[in-house]
C-alpha cells in the first residue's frame, strides 16, 4: 500500500471520527477488523488491499493524533479560514486539512510539500473545484505561518 492510499485511507477514518461519538480507538479497531476491511473492497478499490504494518501504524497514528489534537487543528482552521463560518466548512475538507495539518505539525518525517500536494489530489477527489482552491489557501496560509521546518 502506498503511502498515499494509506493517507486517504487517514482521511475517510478522521471524516468518519468527526461525525461519530465513537472513540477514535473503538473506530481503528471496528475498521483494522480483516473481515470488516475486507467486505469494504466490493464497493472500493481502495480496499482491495489490507494495509501492511507499516501502512497501519502510519493511520493509526495520524488519527489517534488527529482526535487528539482535534480542537487544535479546528482552531488552525478557523484561524485562516477567513470570511468562512466554521460550520460551511465540508466534513471531508475538515478531515483533508486535519490529517496535513497534523502531519506537517507533528510528524517531521513527512515532507511538507508531499503532505500538501497529498491532500490537495484528496480535496480534489472528493470535493469541489472551489472547495480545492478553499482547501489549497487554508493549507498554504497554515504552512506559511505556522511551520517552522
Amino acid at each position: 500500500m502506498t503511502r498515499q492510499e494509506a493517507r486517504e485511507l487517514a482521511v475517510r477514518l478522521a471524516f468518519e471520527i468527526s461525525g461519530s461519538t465513537t472513540g477514535a480507538e473503538e473506530i481503528l479497531e471496528h475498521f483494522f477488523d480483516r473481515e470488516y476491511f475486507e467486505s469494504l473492497s466490493e464497493e472500493d478499490e481502495l480496499f482491495k488491499q489490507f494495509p501492511d504494518d507499516n501502512s497501519r501504524a502510519y493511520i493509526e497514528r495520524v488519527i489517534r493524533g488527529v482526535d487528539e489534537h482535534n480542537m487544535e487543528l479546528d482552531e488552525y482552521v478557523m484561524k485562516y479560514a477567513k470570511g468562512w463560518k466554521f460550520e460551511r466548512i465540508s466534513r471531508t475538507a475538515l478531515a483533508v486539512m486535519k490529517v496535513c495539518m497534523f502531519e506537517t505539525l507533528y510528524m517531521p518525517d513527512v515532507p511538507v510539500g508531499a503532505s500538501v500536494n497529498s491532500a490537495i489530489e484528496l480535496a480534489k477527489k472528493y470535493d469541489e473545484q472551489d472547495t480545492v482552491a478553499f482547501v489549497n489557501g487554508i493549507l498554504g496560509s497554515f504552512v506559511r505561518e505556522e511551520v517552522k521546518r
